[in-house]
């Protein structure tokens, strides 16, 4: 092979390259890194596709992730911009995904004293009076329909997507029954060998089949149908296949595609046709539907119950349930009930970034009347809800995404004693499934107990550990304090110390007082940055921490507040710091207005003060928030119509650090769920833009609400995408005052005069309060207006003993993008191994390599592709051979285009 040479061609792999100061580079087996416009272009280039997974690929340098990745359409480069000042010394470059850090093992502060022994006896819950898991009174027909491949255009997605869906039907069942609808996550999306090369990811090629994800969820769908419910489960094999280049991700693709799915089940259920004739006219309740969505199908099937508000509730979606769920960019969900599935030993997206869901929604908007809650299921991973993505279930091959070196490792080993068996995983799955939507669509109120965070437990659910954390709806409760601020003066006393918290250490914009130092977020779901808006504060708790036992923590309750006799019990959410003891406790007292006090040791009532299971690594143990749950009936001796304070105590251990959340009175309750009528707040486009060639432009993104809102409504806003330091990083947090609509949202851009990559961004808006997110994203396109220089290519010539033969490079002008060449060598009078040879030439290969492989880095404007010559001591006549370029990326040159070396003797 031969070299091309520059001023930046020779350092060590992974070693900064010896180039001017605004022009480092760093390149090793498969990867290159490439300055442009002040940031640096990182490209890896893979020997096999990148695999279809739910988590979001990143580039990672030296094991620190950097950036999201871009795909190439056949997945085998990935690329992304990034202003890391560090990454020009890089020495390794890998493709990691979202919360994926756990496969690096890494310093942790929790001591490396476990609770798995315990967490194998963990109590299971009271039993469940009823049995969401068992089938119903009603046989179950099933059918499928396929009106294609390319059936319906996305516009998020900007590519035609099948319409596929299997139905599950109650046979014989009378009147109109809800209806929910299941969407898989990412998977891959066709096996078999192709008999011709595939032209596009998506329709399969020739040979190949399309993996049936939408199959895989026969147990909760039989479980409903059976109880009276139809359910439809759908195929989204073509947004998998092209979410990889789009802005979101697909989440938006995935949303419509289920309100497409919804609008022909509308039809149908009217006025028939389609494949099923009259069958279902007059069958289905479109008032009352529910959403299953599994990973990113859970990201989906939350933002189509938002677009499908926006919209005006065309369709009555009144439950969401994101089993295993990303949340890329901090959505909310109000008005409608939601459940987060987090499967604990997650090894697809192992942060369970799906916990923000429930975060970030609690206290979203004012009188919510929804109820919501997440379900932590022990021991269960990601695939195995879904049977088409099981060994030994599927039809295509399939595997177990929780890795670990040893099978028999707590608490994740596929051979531990507390990891489910896939049918174990698959039938507990279905309870909580199944039973959540037989209580918020059926309104079967003794399922209560199965999601109001009593863990009582469901017989099918077998030795599965589960851990509920509930908001009741806020007609059924009572916040004393969401612990989310400071408190008062006077208000922690003695030993104790309360501080707000947020985020981790390793975040992208350490908030004040970080809650955990951590050598992997995904060990802390709550905190964990989203991959979009990595600079939006995540949820803020109260840190207490105590040096003796007389600590209090008082939180007094206000005058309309002190009569709790209609509440059922006092709960808040809590979990030990990991830098403390793996176990510890507290005891809730509360107080009347006579000073008499009823006491409860935390341990009494909750685990949620014991650490969660597993070793200090691998993204264990997670720190979540668990439900401390005090029956009132339990608080005896106080007057309940008079309760003037909750006192959180440190008398049970001498020294201790705990995190505590969400302090309420409350009873269990439905709640009223439907699609919500606030104000939508969107981001206007941008579009494409001119680079310039002179100073800063600054580029405005308008923010609106649909309508004047009687509330203050808040968003955050943040810039992401290929920014480099190209494009400016926004982060901040808007606040429309009753009644403005509009505010500007400026991003400057820098311009240059040099041949640039384009750079697609974003605003993108999340975390809304008192608002629904209408388009949260709103996109631009930095278009490159220089001229791309023109290469010169000299004919060298040399004498035989000179060692090498140059032939010397010129560009016209310097230029942000990397300059490829490719060509072939030819014999003249000079023979290639007698005459000349490449540099990497080893003299094994037969015949000889005569393809020419050479790049100029970014800002270089001079370079040489360098042939090794072979001094011999014959005297010769001067000899010739000739390079032949055939290719030439980024520059102007004309092609094909041959060059005459000449080789004098010496002799």
């Amino acid at each position: 092979m031969i070299a091309l040479l520059g001023a930046a061609l020779l350092a060590p792999v992974g070693q900064a390259q010896a180039a001017p100061p605004d022009q480092p580079v760093a390149k090793g087996k498969n990867w290159e890194i490439h300055p442009e416009a002040g940031g640096y272009r990182i490209t890896l280039h893979l020997d096999a596709p990148a695999p279809m997974r739910d988590a979001l690929p990143l580039i990672a340098v030296d094991g620190v992730p950097v950036g999201v990745a871009k795909q190439s359409p056949d997945r085998r480069t990935v690329s992304v911009v990034t202003p890391n000042p560090s990454v020009p010394a890089a020495k390794n470059v890998q493709l990691v995904w979202s919360g994926d850090l756990r496969r690096t093992k890494g310093k942790s502060l929790v001591g490396g004293v476990t609770t798995d022994k315990e967490w194998l006896k963990a109590p299971l819950g009271p039993p469940l009076a009823v049995d969401p898991g068992a089938m119903g009174n009603y046989a179950v027909d099933t059918a499928e329909y396929n009106l294609g491949d390319q059936a319906v255009f996305l516009p998020g997605l900007g590519q035609k997507a099948e319409v596929v869906g299997k139905v599950y039907s109650p046979r014989g069942a009378p009147g109109r029954r809800p209806l929910v609808l299941f969407l898989h996550g990412r998977h891959s999306v066709c096996y078999g060998d192709p008999t011709e090369e595939p032209t596009a990811p998506w329709p399969c090629a020739k040979g190949e089949k399309p993996i049936p994800s939408y199959r895989g969820y026969d147990g909760p769908a039989k479980a409903l149908a059976s109880n009276g419910y139809q359910v439809v489960s759908i195929s989204a094999n073509a947004v998998n296949a092209f979410d990889g280049g789009v802005y979101d991700q697909g989440a938006q693709a995935r949303a419509e595609l289920v309100l497409d799915h919804l609008a022909l089940w509308k039809k149908w259920s009217t006025v028939g046709g389609g494949p099923f004739g009259s069958k279902f006219v007059g069958k289905l309740d479109l008032r009352n539907i529910g959403l299953m969505g599994h990973s990113r199908g859970g990201e989906g099937v939350a933002r189509a119950a938002v677009v499908n508000a926006d919209r005006g509730g065309q369709y009555g979606i009144r439950a969401v349930l994101p089993l295993a769920p990303t949340d890329f960019a901090r959505a909310t969900v109000p008005g409608v009930a939601m459940s987060v599935i987090l499967p604990y030993c997650d090894g697809d997206v192992s942060d369970l970034q799906g916990q923000k869901f429930y975060d970030d929604t609690r206290y979203a908007v004012t009188r919510d009347a929804a109820a919501r809650s997440t379900v932590t299921i022990l021991g269960a991973n990601h695939n195995f809800f879904n049977t088409e993505w099981t060994p030994g279930q599927s039809v295509a091959p399939s595997n177990d995404d929780w890795w670990a070196e040893n099978e028999k490792a707590a608490p994740c080993g596929a051979k531990y004693a507390g990891r489910l068996t896939a049918k174990e995983q698959q039938a507990v799955g279905t309870a909580y499934v199944a039973g959540f939507f037989r209580l918020q669509l059926g309104q079967e109120t003794k399922l209560l107990p199965l999601l109001d965070g009593s863990n009582a437990h469901p017989a099918s659910a077998g030795r599965a550990v589960v851990r509920v954390v509930s908001q009741a709806p806020e007609a059924s409760r009572r916040d004393v304090n969401r612990l989310d601020k400071p408190l008062p003066a006077g208000a922690v006393t003695g030993s104790a110390k309360a501080t707000v918290c947020a985020g981790t250490d390793e975040a992208a914009r350490a908030q004040a007082a970080t809650c955990v130092k951590t050598a992997s977020n995904s060990d802390s779901p709550h905190w964990v940055e989203a991959m979009f808006t990595p600079h939006t504060p995540t949820t803020a708790v109260t840190k207490l921490t105590w040096t003796g036992k007389s600590g209090v923590v008082r939180i007094d309750l206000g005058a309309t507040q002190r009569d709790v006799r209609r509440y059922s019990v006092l709960s808040f959410r809590a979990a030990p710091d990991p830098s403390g003891a793996p176990r510890t406790d507290l005891t809730v007292r509360v107080v009347d207005g006579k000073g008499r006090a009823a006491a409860v040791p935390v341990s009494a009532v909750s685990d949620a003060l014991l650490r969660m299971p597993g070793a200090p690594a691998w993204g264990l143990p997670k720190n979540l928030l668990r439900t401390v749950r005090v029956p009132v009936s339990s608080l005896k001796g106080i007057n309940l119509r008079d309760v003037r304070a909750v006192e959180l105590v440190t008398d049970k251990v001498a020294a201790g650090s705990v995190f505590v959340s969400d302090l309420a009175f409350s009873t269990p309750g439905l709640g009223k769920s439907a699609p919500s009528r606030l104000v939508r707040v969107s981001t206007s486009n941008v579009g494409k833009v001119q680079e310039g060639d002179k100073g800063t432009k600054n580029h405005d993104f308008w923010v609106t609400l649909s309508r004047p809102s009687p509330r203050p409504v808040t968003v955050y806003a943040e810039s992401a995408g290929d920014l480099g330091v190209t494009i400016g990083q926004v982060a901040k947090q808007l606040v429309f005052k009753p009644g403005q609509v509009r505010q500007k949202v400026t991003v400057p851009v820098a311009s240059n005069t040099r041949d640039s990559y384009d750079l697609a961004f974003s605003l993108v808006l999340s975390v809304p309060h008192e608002a629904l997110l209408g388009q949260s994203f709103g996109n631009a396109e930095v278009i490159d207006d220089d001229p791309t220089p023109t290469l010169t290519i000299g004919s060298p010539k040399a004498a035989e003993n000179a060692g090498t033969l140059k032939f010397p490079l010129k560009l016209s002008a310097p230029s942000d993008k990397y300059v490829g060449l490719f060509g072939e060598l030819k014999d003249g009078t000079a023979v290639i191994r007698k005459d000349f040879t490449s540099p990497e030439d080893d003299g094994t290969e037969n015949p000889p390599s005569r393809v020419v492989y050479g790049q100029l880095q970014a800002g270089q404007t001079t370079g040489q592709v360098e042939v090794k010559l072979i001094d011999d001591k014959l005297e010769e006549p001067t000899e010739t051979f000739t390079l032949t370029l055939t290719e030439a990326e980024n520059v102007t040159y004309k092609l094909p285009t041959t060059l005459t070396a000449t080789i004098t003797d010496d002799d």
